[in-house]
């Protein structure tokens, strides 16, 4: 037996990316959030006091959230889940009971949405340990079922809560959320979620969505990777669920219907099933355009509809597939480029 858990190990060993961290990696990573923080924060404009410009930042960046999270589930893990929406709808009610109710202690508003995101991401996140116990035997359109029904039984059941605000909603959430500490909060959960997916765990998860029988036989545990998968997928979801209710201020069970999650799921189709960047720059590009459409709302699914039509015939995988841009990759290739033009000039 102890023969066998070694060969295990030694066989995931060299997939541990965390054994060979990359210090110029990282410290180039860090130096992109410093500079991309004060490029946002200097795109502000003093004179407006909505600050509208924040507050379509901190959309994006609540998007990302949700869309990052439900790639864990739907293209890392190869699971397809309808029922996002309900493990949003989790975080963010609990978030926003809990915030109300430290309002008397007069937290910093960082500590607040901290503690709130945490509660709400730890409470969603059993729910999707739950949902994912509960269809481990399942896959493809009956998983999809499942969890659909899962979103709108949450919905249901939110509604006939009357200390949850019933179908009116909510109300008096404290509005606590600036850039800055969205900014902080959504930049550390997108790096756990990163440095998880690049781990053996990470690795493990993905292996599920390569070739679940593959993955058996060179001893991983499936059902325990997919519900460890499902409620890692659950508890961001509850992080950015927490951020949400603070964003808006009001909650109503109508809006974490069937077509929020169909929304979030168009981002991660859209950047590409199993891409990170391509989850993160489809949820910007998205978050913009339903801004453009703002005056005219009732066309938003529409033209969803045409890029998504438009998307499957050209570029069936996403405009990423399971490609991700990392910056080192990029001076790489600037690199190539710029040595492939040298090359070419002195011929």
């Amino acid at each position: 037996m102890q023969d066998t858990k070694q060969i295990t190990e030694d066989r995931w060993k060299d997939l541990n990316n965390f054994n060979k961290i990359n210090i110029r990696n990282y410290s180039l990573s860090f130096l992109f959030i410093i500079v991309l923080y004060f490029i946002l924060r200097l795109s502000f404009d003093p004179s407006d006091p909505f600050n509208y410009t924040g507050g379509i930042y901190i959309n994006i960046l609540i998007a990302i959230l949700f869309s990052f999270s439900l790639n864990i589930a739907v293209g890392i893990m190869g699971q397809l889940s309808l029922g996002h929406a309900g493990f949003i709808a989790v975080g963010a009610y609990t978030g926003a009971v809990l915030s109300k109710a430290l309002l008397p202690y007069n937290l910093p508003p960082i500590l607040q949405l901290t503690i709130t995101g945490v509660a709400g991401g730890i409470i969603a996140g059993l729910f999707g340990f739950f949902v994912g116990g509960s269809t481990l035997r399942l896959r493809g359109d009956y998983l999809a079922i499942i969890t659909l029904a899962f979103g709108e039984i949450i919905k249901y059941v939110i509604q006939n809560m009357d200390f949850l605000g019933g179908a009116t909603g909510l109300k008096n959430i404290p509005n606590i959320v600036t850039f800055d500490n969205v900014y902080l909060i959504s930049i550390i959960s997108m790096l756990i979620m990163g440095m998880i997916m690049i781990s053996r765990k990470g690795r493990e998860i993905q292996s599920i969505r390569e070739n679940e029988i593959a993955a058996e036989n060179i001893g991983i545990h499936i059902n325990k990777v997919k519900l460890y998968g499902f409620a890692l997928s659950a508890f961001f979801a509850g992080v950015g669920g927490s951020l949400y209710a603070h964003n808006v201020g009001v909650l109503t069970p109508d809006k974490f219907g069937f077509m929020f999650s169909i929304e979030i799921l168009v981002m991660v189709v859209f950047g590409g099933l199993g891409s990170i960047t391509g989850s993160i720059l489809s949820a910007v590009l998205l978050t913009l355009l339903n801004e453009q459409l703002r005056q005219a709302s009732e066309y938003r699914y529409l033209v969803y509809a045409v890029i998504l039509i438009i998307l499957m015939i050209y570029r069936p995988d996403g405009v990423f597939g399971k490609k991700e841009i990392t910056i080192p990759r990029f001076i790489n290739k600037f690199k190539k480029i710029k040595n492939n033009w040298n090359n070419k000039k002195n011929n």
